[in-house]
């Protein structure tokens, strides 16, 4: 029977039973097993199989499951013989007692919210084990902290609340727990979103010591999330953590698919002839030494839909704390982006250990979070030496086309709001026509909006607010104007020494532009007006159309433009 194509499924079980197209990554079974770690944490990009992976552990593990390996037949995990030609792991599967959850639900940053929601997933957890509360292995004082797992429990029992249900669970099984928590990143993603970081650090972290570090039953664990938050903060006292992250080999091929499982797939529903496109749009994840690994989701959303490409897995998200972090990044930052979006490649030094108060004030803790998100991806490395002090550095890129879109998608959003959409696009138009006071009153605008969102990133300055503007600016031209110039910004030494030039892709339809920036100097400059008149000198005496006259163009169709801000305000001539 052939398999039927579904998206969006998490539940082993309900891929298997629905006879949903499923690619064997039992094999993580094997590895982790045998592995025989305490403890671990598994970082992965969104989509990339963490939940599924987390329910084929269960399945097999699990004691529910213990008359299910049906579920199993034909996969690699239950054909596996030892050298004595013995099933060794058809007698190990449904022989635990395991704990599953999952924090993923948890879509607040508001710590009362944030609390409640995480203390309502205790509690349906307990509920699972009600009954067997009833057994005479349990006194009333167990029944009595049983019956106190709920809703309005206190902080202090949700603590200890995993570590007692594995007390309990022991205690009836006369065996230790497997504990799995997946996506538990996600309640402190949206505690630093809300500004409540240091609260929810706090809170989280005597819920992990107790779940995994002191928990006397806890036979072992595994964690997944999007990235590994600093062990100083919420993993400050687990020791016993064996961290895998998107720079580790192990259990490289079992998270996402390989380029072979892909081209197979292709060719099975008929789309092989579209091979070299979908490399091109979804390639380029690498984990550890891997490379060629594709997103899950976007590769069988293709499928489903026949063949046409589209931003699949950069469409499941909203992106907050990437647009967040880019959007009220430095200049620097914007520096970069605009390089990545021409297609070009930076180094910068990768510290994994995601520091969530160092994202404000740090440029390489922001590429941290990017890497790990796999929004960028590792070109080369240089490897840490035992006669070297410095911090690794890594050559990174964007990861695929599908994430060049997102990013533009983006950087378009910054200046089209519903109230600057408009104000952006009017001002593109007016500069094209060469209308100078429509583009004063269109980008006056722009600029009282778009300075509030640009200028709000910890440690930022008001002498910041135009650099970092000006950044965003040049990022939007890219956008909004690509395929129709070709744009040039030249950064030389610091903000005011800046020139932006358009190159027309048709001479016939479109003139050059060059644009400069400057920010008015109070004692040297009367006004504005004079600001702008030493913008356009500057233009002449660098002899910034040199370029231009020498790739063709004739002086009639080169515009020069001086941009003069002060404060809020800006003036262009």
């Amino acid at each position: 029977m052939a398999q039927v194509l579904g998206i969006g499924y998490q539940s082993f079980k309900e891929v298997r039973t629905e006879n949903i197209f499923y690619i064997d990554k039992t094999g993580f079974i094997r590895e982790w097993w045998e592995n025989a770690d305490k403890v671990t944490l598994i970082t992965r990009p969104r989509r990339f199989g963490k939940t599924l992976n987390m329910s084929l552990l269960e399945c097999f593990f699990s004691n529910r499951y213990a008359d299910r390996g049906d579920l199993f037949e034909g996969l690699s995990i239950w054909d596996e013989k030892s050298p004595e030609g013995v099933y060794n792991y058809r007698k190990l599967q449904g022989t635990y007692p395991v704990i599953a959850l999952s924090f993923a639900s948890v879509k607040t940053g508001r710590m009362e919210s944030l609390k409640k929601a995480v203390k309502q997933i205790i509690t349906n957890l307990y509920a699972e084990y009600r009954e067997m509360m009833q057994s005479a292995v349990f006194a009333d004082a167990d029944r009595q902290y049983f019956a106190s797992v709920n809703d309005d429990m206190s902080d202090e029992i949700f603590f200890v609340s995993i570590n007692r249900l594995c007390t309990y669970l022991e205690r009836y099984y006369k065996k230790d727990v497997i504990v799995l928590l997946d996506e538990y990143d996600t309640p402190v993603q949206e505690s630093w979103l809300a500004g409540n970081w240091d609260e929810a650090v706090t809170f989280f972290r005597s819920f992990f010591n107790a779940s995994f570090k002191t928990n006397l039953h806890l036979y072992r664990g595994v964690i997944t999330g999007i990235m590994r938050i600093s062990r100083e903060s919420i993993f400050s006292d687990l020791n016993n953590l064996e961290v895998v992250t998107t720079t580790s080999d192990k259990y490289a091929q079992y998270f996402g698919f390989t380029e072979k499982e892909v081209f197979q797939a292709l060719d099975e529903t008929g789309l092989g002839t579209e091979k070299q496109g979908v490399k091109e749009w979804y390639d380029g994840f690498t984990f550890g030494n891997h490379t060629d690994i594709y997103n899950p989701w976007s590769i069988m959303s293709f499928i489903s839909k026949k063949g046409k490409y589209d931003t699949y897995w950069a469409g499941t998200s909203s992106n907050e704390l990437v647009n967040s972090l880019m959007r009220t990044g430095t200049a620097h930052t914007k520096d970069i982006l605009e390089e990545l979006l021409s297609g070009k490649s930076f180094v910068a030094v990768i510290d994994e250990q995601i520091v969530f108060n160092q994202l404000g004030e740090s440029v390489n803790a922001v590429w941290s979070l990017l890497l790990a998100s796999g929004y960028l991806k590792v070109i080369a490395h240089e490897e840490l030496r035992a006669d070297r002090k410095s911090e690794p550095s890594y050559t990174l890129a964007l990861t695929n086309h599908e994430v060049l879109l997102m990013f533009r998608k983006m950087v378009k959003g910054w200046f089209c709001t519903q109230e600057q959409g408009s104000a952006y696009n009017d001002f593109v138009k007016a500069l094209l026509l060469d209308d100078v006071d429509a583009m004063n009153e269109f980008m006056n605008k722009i600029a009282l909006q778009s300075f509030s969102s640009f200028d709000i990133a910890k440690g930022a300055s008001s002498e910041d607010d135009p650099e970092r503007f000006y950044h965003g600016f040049v990022l939007g031209l890219m956008v909004d104007l690509d395929g129709r110039f070709v744009i040039h910004s030249n950064k030389e030494s610091g903000f005011g020494r800046y020139d932006v030039m358009l190159c027309p892709v048709d001479r016939e339809r479109d003139n050059a532009y060059i644009i400069e920036f400057k920010v008015h100097k109070p004692r040297k400059e009367r006004d504005l007006e004079e600001t702008v008149a030493n913008a356009l000198t500057q233009i002449a005496e660098r002899k910034y159309e040199t370029q231009l006259l020498a790739d063709g163009l004739k002086p009639e169709q080169i515009r020069k433009y001086g941009f003069a801000f002060a404060g809020k305000m800006c003036l262009i001539g």
